[in-house]
Formats: structure tokens, sequence, C-alpha cells
């Protein structure tokens, strides 16, 4: 068996971790679900160099991330836009980009968004925990976040297929716009909470993190006092805490919780979620029920 190739962490950036489709199936045991923030971007990168959809990638954190080559690569750059240099030389964002053995990789700091995708052919090989690579911030499992000297395996190349020289994606957001579906406490909250949260202004706080976006904005407000007993928790479950400000759940929530949750937003507009930035107005329209 050939060995594998991989990649050497020179500069983790601020936060970089492996990830893929996430730990699925499994929520029961109280394991979160973990995976991509932005999967549409984790696909693309994907997709750009040959990989499956959900192969394990690297996701970075507005600051980017260094790498050195242990072999000949071909990796793909999305999500956040970002300045890529191979050996300080300027290389394409959103497309595939060979790296020659011994160079270096740089992702710079992110331009606009959060988040950005790095996909090598062959994907990252670090080993599964229940189905997933993943790193899981609130649990702990999978491989720990990127640091300084890590060696990374990656596998050997996918079989050759067709391959996309551009995958489109969405801008960052200027503006959040999250679709609300209520329930399924929403009736711990005052009559009109619902509406005012609609009409409300938000923005994106900066204490918001790979468990949840957290906003700044009026207090929403409830009509029962308390906690409940800890229940279970969905993607996007949009919980009020005791200051009232609604925080929307990612990929690494718990999977209990004794906060009330006012609604659900659809998995579809996390995407966007994942990449806007702290001080990113957001808006929450109610979807009603046909």
């Amino acid at each position: 068996m050939a060995a594998l190739s991989g990649l050497l962490v020179v500069r983790p950036g601020p936060l970089t971790t492996v990830q893929d489709l996430g730990r699925r199936g499994v929520a029961h045991l109280g394991v979160p679900r973990a995976g991509a923030l932005d999967e549409p971007a984790l696909r693309a990168a994907n997709r750009l160099v040959g990989n499956e959809p959900g192969a394990a990638a690297l996701e970075t954190t507005l600051g980017g991330v260094a790498l050195r080559a242990l072999g000949p690569l071909v990796v793909a750059v999305t999500g956040a836009p970002s300045p890529v240099r191979v050996d300080g030389r300027a290389a394409a964002w959103g497309a595939p980009v060979a790296v020659p053995a011994g160079a270096v990789l740089e992702v710079g700091a992110a331009t606009a968004g959060v988040r950005g995708y790095l996909a090598v052919a062959g994907a990252i090989a670090v080993p599964p925990v229940l189905g997933s690579r993943s790193t899981d911030l609130l649990s702990g499992l999978g491989p720990a976040p990127l640091a300084a000297g890590d060696r990374l395996p990656v596998g050997p190349p996918p079989p050759d297929r067709p391959r996309p020289d551009l995958v489109p994606l969405p801008a960052p957001p200027a503006e959040l716009v999250l679709r609300l579906r209520l329930g399924p406490r929403a009736d711990w909250f005052e009559p009109s909470a619902p509406t005012r949260l609609a009409r409300d202004e938000y923005l994106v706080s900066p204490a918001g993190n790979r468990i949840g976006l957290r906003t700044e904005g009026p207090p929403v407000a409830r009509a029962r006092a308390g906690e409940l007993p800890s229940e279970g928790m969905v993607l996007g479950a949009v919980q009020i805490p005791p200051d009232g400000r609604p925080v929307v759940f990612l990929a690494d929530h718990p999977t209990t919780g004794g906060y009330p949750v006012i609604g659900v937003v659809p998995a579809a507009d996390l995407a966007a979620a994942a990449q806007a930035r702290p001080g990113t107005p957001v808006r929450f329209v109610l979807l009603r029920e046909r």
C-alpha cells in the first residue's frame, strides 16, 4: 500500500479544524452533529479537487492557515474570500491549485465572510470517530484544532472524474436574513413576541462561535419565568437565554437544553449564518404555516 501524502502545519490561524458533514444519527446518544458550518462551501471545495462531496477538509476562521505540502497535492479554497499563495506567489481562490512537494500553501485573512474551506485531493485522512472526522469543539470529539507542527495525513488521489473549473457560491451576507418557523415553545413568550422579533433590528454578536450565532438587540419578552426541563435541541433552533437575545444553534450545538426555543431556522439558511461577521444586521422572517 502506498504511503499517504500529507501536510505540515506552519501557521494554524486563529481556529482551523478538520470538518466533513458531521455525525449524523447519534444525537440520541448525546453526541452533537458537528461538521462544516457552511456545507455548500465544503461541497464546492471537494468537487473542485475530485473528492466525494462530504470528504474531510479544513475549516479556517478569519485568519487563514499556512501549510507545507509533504508531497505534490491539488487543493481548492472556497467559503470566505481570501488571498491564496503558493511559496509566496499568488494562486487562484475558488479553483483547483497544484502545490508542489515542499511548497508552502498560504491562505490569508478573509477579506469578507468568516469561514474558509481548504480541500485536498484525497481528503484529510485523520481517523474517523463515530462515523465522522469532524472536530467538535463542544464535546471534544475528533482531532484537536490545528497547532503549529501538526502533520495531517492526506488520502490517495481520488479516481479520475469530471471536475468543474468553478463552482458558484453566494457572497457573504451584507444582511443576514433568517426564516423562522415558530415552535415548539413559542407559548413561553408574550403573544406579541414573534411579531416584534420579526420587526426589531438585531446584529451578529462577536460572542458567537461554532456552537451558536449570538445576537445583539432588544430582548424577546417572555410570558413565563424559569427554565424548562432539558429537552432535545436541533440544528437551527433559536433559543432565548435569560438575557432575552436570540441564539441560533449551529453545528456544534448541544443535544439538550433548558432555555425555551421560540422557533427553528431552516438548515438552508445556516450557511449564510456561518459567514456573517460580527456587526452584520440580522432580520428574522416568520414562516407562516399553510
